[in-house]
C-alpha cells in the first residue's frame, strides 16, 4: 500500500493541516488550538473535573493540567474546590474566558467552513460517522 493511500496517513495529514489553519487565524489572538480545545469545551458545558475535561478534549490529565495552568495565568479560567471529591477541583471559564471564547467561535466556524467547502451535510454526517467508527476499532485493541 503507497502511503498517500492509507487512511490513517491521510487522516493525520489532514489533521495537521486543519490545526496549522486553526493555529493560523488564531495567532494573533495568543491562544494555540489545544488552550482552543479547553476553552471550548468549558463554554459547552463549566464547571468540569480535569479528569472529564480532558476526556472531552482527548487528551490526557497532565497536559490538559498543563493547559489550564497556562490559561489560568492568562486569566481565562480558575479552579474551585468540587464539592463532590474533595481532593479534586472544578475548572471554570472566568469572564474574561468567556470574551475571548466568544471572540474565538466565529473564527472557528470560518475554518471550519473553508475545510468543509464543496461537501454537502449528508457528506459531512457520513464523515462523522465513519470517522467515530474508526476512533471506536482504534481505542477497542
Amino acid at each position: 500500500m503507497k502511503l498517500d493511500d492509507a487512511v490513517g496517513f491521510l487522516i493525520n495529514n489532514t489533521g495537521r493541516s486543519m490545526t496549522r489553519y486553526l493555529t493560523s487565524a488564531f495567532s494573533h489572538m495568543d491562544v494555540t488550538t489545544e488552550q482552543w480545545s479547553v476553552l471550548k469545551s468549558l463554554e459547552e458545558e463549566d464547571r468540569l473535573a480535569i479528569k472529564e475535561l480532558s476526556k472531552r478534549v482527548g487528551k490526557d490529565q497532565a497536559n490538559v493540567t498543563r493547559i489550564s495552568d497556562l490559561l489560568e495565568r492568562k486569566g481565562y479560567l480558575v479552579r474551585q474546590p468540587n464539592p463532590e471529591d474533595k481532593r479534586s477541583s472544578l475548572v471554570c471559564l472566568t469572564e474574561a474566558g468567556r470574551e475571548i471564547t466568544e471572540q474565538l467561535i466565529p473564527i472557528d466556524e470560518h475554518v471550519h467552513e473553508v475545510a468543509l467547502r464543496g461537501i454537502s451535510e449528508e457528506e459531512i454526517a457520513f464523515l462523522k460517522q465513519l470517522l467515530s467508527k474508526i476512533r471506536e476499532n482504534v481505542n477497542a485493541e
